[in-house]
């Protein structure tokens, strides 16, 4: 390998990592919506060259977490507000590559599906436990909810469907950090329709399981855009 060769693919590794990292700090919350990218303190915060912070954010862009802002030189960018009809597209985008997800799952292996089954059990009894509580957190909710959508994704998609998945789901998280704690009375709801997708990979079934997941994001959706209406949309000058 040259050590031009090299030079390019400590570039690539930099900016992957850059990528990541601001793409987590936005999906967190700790980059707000509408706020706007300072690329110094970007460098600073994660020691870092302009070079590759300048390349994720062209990727970031690209993939709809930051927008540009102004013309020619005054071109500013900022994090991606969060909106109803943002909000709406992206949940019945992954609501369809989870669908698509689920029609190949339920296709798997009696013996590997049933320890997928058995395994989507435990984390929906976590969900159930939280949201019954008489002060449930919805940090844990997210997080458990995270994992049992991976799990159904990732023990069938190859590649490319992996790949789709992986870049616009972290978009759904951010709707789901921030506005959790105003949907929290419903997590009992989401918990149900759960239940109706473990049913369905247990049996083997890939039209049900293709629905059961596709209505969890529709009525996920629901919820999502009520408590916009209720708490407003975020980053929206």
């Amino acid at each position: 390998m040259t050590a031009h060769a090299k030079g390019n693919t400590r570039t690539r590794k930099s900016t992957d990592d850059a990528f990541l990292s601001i793409r987590e700090l936005i999906v967190q919350g700790r980059l707000a919506p509408g706020s706007w990218i300072v690329e110094s303190d970007l460098t600073a915060t994660l020691k870092k060259s302009r070079t590759p912070i300048r390349g994720a954010l062209q990727w970031l862009q690209h993939e709809g977490y930051v927008v540009a802002r102004g013309t020619g030189a005054k071109t500013r960018m900022m994090v991606a507000p969060l909106t109803l009809n943002d909000a709406r597209e992206l949940y019945g985008i992954v609501g369809r590559i989870e669908g698509l997800a689920g029609r190949f799952t339920a296709g798997l292996e009696p013996k590997v599906r049933a320890e997928l089954v058995d395994a989507l059990k435990k984390l929906n009894a976590e969900l159930s436990r939280v949201a019954k509580s008489s002060h449930p957190e919805p940090g844990p909710f997210v997080d458990t909810d995270t994992i049992f959508h991976d799990k159904i994704v990732e023990a069938c998609a190859g590649p490319r469907l992996l790949a789709i998945y992986k870049a616009i789901k972290p978009q759904t998280d951010r709707y789901w950090k921030l506005y959790a704690s105003t949907i929290v009375a419903d997590m009992r709801s989401s918990c149900r329709e759960h239940e109706a997708i473990i049913k369905a990979i247990a049996k083997g079934d890939p039209e049900a399981t293709e629905r059961a997941l596709q209505v969890n994001w529709e009525k996920g959706a629901e919820r999502l855009l009520s408590a916009i209406v209720r708490s407003g949309e975020r980053g929206t000058w």
